[in-house]
C-alpha cells in the first residue's frame, strides 16, 4: 500500500512536545518529510541535541506513524534548532499565509466564501486580512457595509501608502473603495496588474496570519499577476455541485497546478450544495445535483473543505453588510466555521509537507 504523506502529517498531530505542550506539527518541529516507497524520513527539530525529551519523542514519532502504516520504515533525524538562513523574498513578509479563493465561473458564491472564510478564521483567533481582487465586480464594500467609504493615505519615508479600511476587525482593500459604485471598470491587462501590485506594495498591511485574496472567476491577468507578485500559500476552489460549474472550476484549479505556477490546492468548497425549507428542516433538495465538490477535490488530489447549503440568510447578510458568520448561530454559520477550521489544518499540512511557494515568472 502506497504511503500518503498527508496521512503521516495528520498522524504526527498526536505527538506532543513535553516542553511546550503543543503537538509537534503546530510547534513546527517536523521538517523535510520525505516518503520513498515504504521509507518515511523526516527531521525532528529540537532546541539541543542533548534535549532530555529526545528519546521519548523519537519513540512516539515512530510508534505513531506505525499505527497508520505498520510496515513503514520510519527514520527520525534529530537536528538542533537554528535560525533561518534564508530571507523572505515576499513584498509583504509580515503576512504568513496568502490564500487565493478562486472559481471557474461567476455566480458560484466565491466572494461569499471569501468573506465568511476570513471572518471564520478571525473567530478562531487568527489575524486576518482580505483583498478584493475582483476588479471588474468588487463585492467586498457591499458585503461589509462600507459603500462610499474611502481609505486614508499616510506618508511613509516620503512615499504615499494606503491604510486599509476596517470591518469586524479585518483590514480590507478593494477597488470598490476607490471608484464610485456605478463606475464601470474598463482596464487593460497592464493596468489590472498595476492595481493588484499596488494592493500589496502600497497598502500598510499589519502582521497577519492569513490574507485572503478574492479572485475574479476564471484564469486571466489578475490571477497571473498575483502569483508573480507574492508567494501564494495555497488556493481554495469554490464550485457548486452542477457539472457545468465543476468543468469550469477544473480550469481554474489546473492554472494553479501548472508547473510554472505550482500553487498547492488547499481544498474545495461546494456552495449551494442543497436547499432545505425552513419549515422542513430535515429535507434536502439537491437543486444543482450532487457530488460536484467531492469530484473536484478528488481531481485536485485534495480535500472537500465543506458544503454550504442555500439559505436566504446568506444572501440577506451579504446584502446588509452582516455576513452570516457574524450573525447568531445557524447551520450555515457552523458550516463556514468548519470550513475555516479545515483551511487552518490544510495550511499547516501544506507548510509541513512542501517548501514555501516561490514568486513565479509566468510568460504568456
Amino acid at each position: 500500500m502506497a504511503i500518503d504523506k498527508q496521512l503521516i502529517v495528520e498522524a504526527l498531530y498526536k505527538v506532543k512536545d513535553p516542553a511546550s505542550g503543543k503537538d509537534i506539527i503546530a510547534a513546527r518541529m517536523v521538517e523535510n518529510l520525505q516518503v520513498e516507497g515504504q521509507n518515511v524520513n523526516f527531521n525532528l527539530v529540537l532546541p539541543s541535541l542533548n534535549s532530555p525529551h529526545k528519546s521519548n519523542l523519537i519513540f512516539d514519532c515512530v510508534a505513531t506513524v506505525k499505527e497508520v502504516y505498520p510496515d513503514a520504515d520510519v527514520n527520525v533525524h534529530v537536528v538542533a534548532k537554528a535560525a533561518s538562513s534564508h530571507e523572505s523574498t515576499s513584498v509583504v513578509p509580515q503576512i504568513k499565509n496568502i490564500i487565493a479563493v478562486a472559481s471557474g465561473k461567476g455566480g458560484v458564491g466565491k466572494s461569499t466564501v471569501s468573506v465568511n472564510l476570513a471572518l471564520g478564521l478571525k473567530k478562531l483567533g487568527a489575524k486576518v486580512g482580505l483583498i478584493d481582487a475582483d476588479l471588474y465586480g468588487p463585492s467586498i464594500p457591499t458585503m461589509f457595509g462600507l459603500q462610499g467609504q474611502r481609505p486614508k493615505i499616510q506618508e511613509v519615508h516620503g512615499q504615499a501608502k494606503i491604510i486599509p479600511l476596517m470591518a469586524y476587525d479585518l483590514p480590507l482593500m478593494s477597488i470598490g473603495f476607490i471608484i464610485e459604485p456605478e463606475q464601470a471598470v474598463v482596464l487593460r491587462g497592464p493596468r489590472l496588474a498595476a492595481i493588484i501590485k499596488q494592493f500589496f506594495n502600497d497598502v500598510l498591511w499589519p502582521d497577519l496570519d492569513y490574507l485572503i485574496v478574492d479572485l475574479p472567476p476564471g484564469t486571466g491577468d489578475i490571477q497571473l499577476t498575483l502569483v508573480q507578485t507574492v508567494p501564494v500559500t495555497g488556493a481554495v476552489i469554490v464550485t457548486t455541485p452542477q457539472e457545468v460549474a465543476v468543468v469550469d472550476a477544473v480550469k481554474a484549479m489546473n492554472m494553479f497546478l501548472l508547473p510554472s505556477v505550482n500553487v498547492p490546492i488547499l481544498g474545495v468548497v461546494e456552495n449551494m450544495a442543497w436547499f432545505t425549507p425552513e419549515d422542513l428542516p430535515e429535507r434536502k433538495y439537491y437543486l444543482f445535483g450532487q457530488g460536484g465538490g467531492l469530484k473536484l477535490a478528488q481531481m485536485a488530489e485534495s480535500v472537500l473543505l465543506g458544503q454550504v447549503p442555500i439559505v436566504q440568510g446568506v444572501r440577506e447578510g451579504g446584502d446588509a453588510g452582516k455576513p452570516i458568520v457574524t450573525a447568531a448561530a445557524s447551520s450555515v454559520a457552523e458550516a463556514f466555521m468548519r470550513i475555516a477550521e479545515n483551511v487552518v489544518r490544510q495550511v499547516e499540512i501544506r507548510n509541513e509537507s512542501f517548501e514555501p511557494t516561490k514568486i513565479v515568472n509566468v510568460t504568456t
